[in-house]
């Protein structure tokens, strides 16, 4: 009898540790897995492909290209012509200049309202003029300098310029 109770306790014992063992075996797999960075996603735009060659031509791997042979340099050395520096532009009465806060840009809507038409966007850190303000406050209608591209965005995403 005593020999079957240490079998019962030995058998205990056992199952115990190989429940233990596993278990912390699989922790150690998962936390060591959560440790390593996952790889960067690449995406179509990554690495944009070539156009492919639409003719059957065969490219033959022993053929290289001409050399171009060497032409005479013309003497003659051409001057430079003398480039416009940028006038600055005047701003409308009661305008001024502003940058973009939002870190992810802001869309342009066709109205002071949040339900209103996208007619385009504005990035980050982008420097715009504000052009007026809707009558709550919340909204200011303003044009992109480079573009002309003139729509409402929230007053908040906005910080005025010292210019």
């Amino acid at each position: 009898m005593l020999a079957s109770l240490a079998k019962l306790i030995l058998g205990f014992v056992l199952a115990i540790a190989v429940l233990l063992g596993t278990g912390i075996t699989i922790a150690l797999y998962f936390v060591n897995r959560t440790g390593v960075a996952p790889e960067k996603p690449m995406f179509a735009n990554d690495y944009p492909q070539k156009p492919k060659n639409t003719k059957n031509t065969v490219k033959s791997k022993s053929k290289t290209a001409p050399k171009p042979t060497p032409t005479e340099i013309p003497t003659e050395i051409p001057t430079e012509s003398p480039t416009p520096s940028p006038t600055p532009t005047e701003l409308p009465p009661n305008a001024y200049k502003a940058t973009v806060t939002w870190s992810s840009g802001l869309r342009l809507r066709s109205k002071p309202e949040q339900e209103a038409e996208s007619v385009g966007g504005v990035a980050y850190n982008k420097e715009i003029i504000v052009l007026e303000e809707s009558s709550d406050g919340k909204w200011k209608k303003i044009r992109v300098g480079d573009s002309n591209q003139e729509g409402w965005v929230k007053s908040a995403n906005l910080k005025k310029s010292d210019e």
